[in-house]
């Protein structure tokens, strides 16, 4: 798996996308293969803040549920209302339209704590082994 290298990446396999001060979240291909097939996504409400590394929504696989933490703090401004009726598209197209939440930055130098694209393929790759 080639991951998009616009992204930065947590070690909890989550993705940010960071244009501005805004942001858009979701989980990485390895999370959702990991997970299985996704029944279930509970979205975070708008307007809720959430600190680096919080927990802001859940999914739930035929396999396991799943706590969605959020790569850097902010507030979130948009849920993914499509998720709801089609939560399989995390599985079909997570770096894209299976985004979960869109949130204004609240420190945008949190994600110099966060991993690149290569970074990311290789501790994918190391936890494979």
């Amino acid at each position: 798996m080639s991951y998009p290298t616009d992204l930065k990446y947590t070690r909890n396999d989550e993705w940010v996308r960071v244009e501005g001060d805004h942001a858009t979240a979701g989980i990485t291909h390895y999370a959702q293969e990991a997970l299985s097939d996704i029944v279930y996504v509970e979205l975070p409400q708008v307007g809720d803040s959430h600190k680096q590394g919080e927990a802001y929504a859940s999914v739930e696989s035929v396999k396991a549920a799943a706590e969605i933490y959020l790569p850097i703090g902010g507030t979130i401004t948009e849920v993914n209302e499509a998720l709801s009726g089609a939560p399989e598209t995390i599985n079909s197209d997570p770096h894209g339209a299976g985004w979960i939440a869109k949130f204004t930055v609240a420190d945008a130098g949190e994600l110099a704590g966060l991993m690149d694209a290569a970074a990311y393929e290789k501790y994918c790759e190391e936890r494979k082994q």
